[in-house]
């Protein structure tokens, strides 16, 4: 049996699709952050099958949610303080996502001017499609898919 430390304060990523725990790590940067990070990769899941979990030692504010939301709105954010779950949040897809993905229109003022966010739109909610603020292009799917 794996035995993973308690969390005085932080946050633990549960229900990522199992195998997906080491892209979410380096699109939410943590290998830059200064704190603790442990992976649980293919853990047994009642719900799920199996799953990847991350628990990570720092402040939740350090955590961009919508990026996390963009990637899998079903990832479950836990809150720990104390060493005890304080409050559980639920992700919905972001209706704005800023420098997560870029424009694949090679037209887009985006791909010339490099100094330019890369700001998408949630165009439908219902497929998880996002826009180009700039030219429209579409961007279909979170990145968990």
């Amino acid at each position: 049996m794996l035995n993973v430390g308690a969390l005085r304060e932080g946050f633990v990523l549960d229900h990522i699709k199992a195998g997906k725990a080491m892209t979410i790590y380096h699109d939410l940067h943590l290998d830059k952050l200064d704190c603790q990070v442990a992976m649980i990769m293919n853990a047994q899941s009642n719900k799920m099958g199996k799953k990847d979990i991350i628990k990570v030692e720092c402040p939740i504010e350090t955590l961009d949610l919508d990026i996390v939301g963009f990637i899998d709105h079903n990832i479950t954010v836990n809150i720990i303080k104390d060493e005890r779950i304080v409050e559980k949040r639920d992700l919905k897809p972001p209706k704005r996502i800023i420098n997560v993905i870029r424009c694949k229109n090679p037209r887009c003022i985006t791909s010339i001017e490099q100094g330019l966010d890369q700001v998408f739109l949630l165009a439908d909610e219902q497929t998880e499609t996002y826009r180009c603020m700039y030219c429209e292009e579409k961007y279909r799917g979170h990145r968990n898919k």
